[in-house]
């Protein structure tokens, strides 16, 4: 029986969840428009792990939302993530960002999903997955055009998930798009891409595990 703690910082959610066999069993979250990270995620931590009336030396491993995506949210849940793994000696696991946000998309048999999270101006950070949540095309810094990501919509229902969609909704005139508003990713879904690699073994060096940026930090 294994305990994870999944940590989702990567937008302006600050999202802890504790995981056991695959299942959340304690989610704690501010879904909110303002970064709330410093504040509440050690917080967040505690509080799962207490209300199951388990302690930090219950965990078995941490996973951390990698990126890409905010990089000051991805700093602390990182920072944090690899404290607890240091002082628990417990492995840490990393999760693809986009593709846990992508598993928010209910499945629909010969469609595609499209993860965008929200970069600088018309810019978004975006990945695509199949109808059973594959990535078929690697994540990427772009910016958004009328034909952006028309090889899927010429081929079927595209659903576009993430806080880039309000971006893309004005722009994109294909009848195949499907725009799911209002979502962010979460450490809700993080449970079984998590669990996988715990089984697997597949474990980030704590030492020199870094964020998924993308793109260079750039200030103001």
């Amino acid at each position: 029986m294994a305990y994870i703690l999944c940590i989702e910082t990567s937008t302006t959610n600050c999202s802890v969840a504790l995981v056991k066999d695959a299942k959340v069993i304690r989610l704690k979250e501010d879904y909110d428009s303002n970064y709330s990270h410093a504040e509440r995620l050690h917080t967040f931590i505690n509080d799962v792990v207490k209300d199951e009336g388990l302690s930090l030396k219950d965990l078995s491993a941490v996973s951390i939302s990698k990126g890409p995506g905010s990089y000051t949210g991805l700093r602390i849940g990182v920072s944090a993530a690899k404290g607890l793994c240091f002082a628990l000696d417990i492995p840490l696991i990393s999760v693809p960002t986009l593709q846990s946000l992508a598993l928010q998309v209910p499945k629909v048999k010969d469609s595609y999903i499209v993860s965008m999270i929200d970069a600088r101006r018309m810019e978004v950070y975006s990945a695509v997955f199949s109808d059973s949540y594959k990535e078929i095309r690697e994540t990427k810094a772009e910016i958004l055009t009328d034909s952006s990501f028309k090889e899927y919509l010429n081929k079927g229902k595209v659903y576009f998930i993430g806080n880039g969609v309000e971006k893309f909704l004005g722009i994109c005139p294909e009848k195949n798009a499907v725009f799911i508003q209002g979502k962010l990713p979460s450490a809700n879904e993080m449970a079984e891409l998590s669990c996988s690699k715990f089984l697997k073994k597949d474990f980030e060096d704590v030492s020199y595990f870094e964020p998924y940026y993308l793109k260079d930090f750039v200030a103001g």
